[in-house]
């Protein structure tokens, strides 16, 4: 009885003033892990939550939802307490902003953990005209004002004299999404200072103006914002043979009997090119943890636990579509599990 009031009354410190939202308005932590964030990582935190059930009989399934990386994080930072998430899956790195939100909230011990690598894959259909793209053929297509003019490109002739004169329709992610961000920073960034080297000054000097010029995605309908259903663009490419995809490489990999990677500056997107860095749109993906919450939501640890247990290059995480990340970076992730170790966001853009 001792013990059971002693965890009770840790919880109530931890998850300060917070009742069960879970389970009807009751006291204390909720009896389910809530997650929220990138549709990318979606798939992989839902098969270890699946692994994590069936290895812990009598426990709550965990709640995840898709939410895309950057409206997950404004519910991640609102607060530590049960009507909070414990985890966001994020498929970019936390920015200075987002740590800082977090902070102002009560947020203040946060885990940072990379759970493999991923890539931005542009994709077509089987039965499509077999692009192929560079950053620059990207950027001017699908840029807001490349060169510093309204885009006014319709084809893809438009933009490259060897490309099919056929419409540029880019099914992708929206704003809120962290593959939007990694497409803005990974992909068009690139373009852009091909074409404009002293583009990176003009960020660091003025972010807006480089946004203006380089980053911003058009919205006059050649790029089509789709959500963050990503299984929705694959459908949109069944029925467009010449539309083009942005999703996470786990999307190409699940559904690579309907649709193909486009090459990007001729290194196709496939396990090994996203692995060894050589394909232009590869990227690491995260899980931020409340470490608040780590004692005070049933399962939480083991839940991490299992994460680490299942990214190895010879795990299920990785028949699913995700890249392992390399050997030293699993290790350290790992110890940030077993240690609690929590970011300083000094390193934070």
């Amino acid at each position: 009885m001792l013990r059971q009031a002693a965890i009770i009354s840790a919880c109530a410190l931890i998850l300060s003033g917070c009742n069960d939202q879970a389970n009807g308005g009751g006291a204390g932590s909720r009896s389910q892990i809530k997650v929220v964030g990138s549709s990318t990582v979606y798939p992989f935190t839902t098969l270890v939550a699946e692994q994590f059930v069936n290895k812990t009989p009598g426990t709550a399934t965990p709640v995840i939802e898709s939410t895309g990386t950057g409206a997950g994080m404004k519910l991640f930072c609102a607060g530590v307490g049960a009507q909070h998430p414990d985890i966001e899956d994020a498929s970019r790195r936390m920015t200075a902003g987002e740590f800082r939100t977090c902070s102002d909230n009560g947020v203040d011990r946060i885990m940072e953990i990379q759970i493999g690598i991923d890539g931005i894959a542009f994709a077509e259909s089987n039965n499509g005209p077999k692009l192929q793209l560079s950053p620059v053929d990207i950027y001017l297509a699908l840029a807001a004002n490349p060169r510093g003019a309204k885009n006014s490109t319709k084809t893809w002739k438009d933009v490259n004299p060897g490309l099919p004169a056929i419409p540029i329709q880019v099914y992708g992610p929206p704003s809120t999404s962290g593959t939007r961000d990694a497409l803005a920073e990974l992909i068009l960034a690139r373009g852009c200072a091909a074409i404009y080297p002293d583009s990176l000054k003009l960020k660091d000097k003025n972010p807006d103006a480089y946004a203006a010029a380089c980053t911003r995605i058009r919205d006059d309908g050649p790029y089509v914002d789709a959500g963050e259903n990503d299984n929705l663009i694959v459908q949109k490419m069944a029925s467009n043979p010449n539309a083009i995809g942005v999703f996470g490489y786990s999307y190409l990999e699940e559904n690579k009997a309907t649709i193909n990677g486009i090459p990007i500056s001729g290194v196709e997107p496939t396990y090994e090119t996203i692995a060894r860095g050589s394909y232009p749109g590869a990227r690491p993906l995260y899980l931020y943890v409340k470490k608040a919450h780590l004692t005070a939501i049933p399962g939480l640890q083991k839940f991490l636990a299992e994460y680490a247990a299942s990214w190895g290059p010879d795990g299920p995480l990785v028949k699913r579509g995700l890249i392992a990340a390399p050997q030293a970076i699993r290790e350290a992730s790992a110890k940030i599990i077993e240690n609690g170790t929590t970011l300083d966001g000094s390193a934070l853009k």
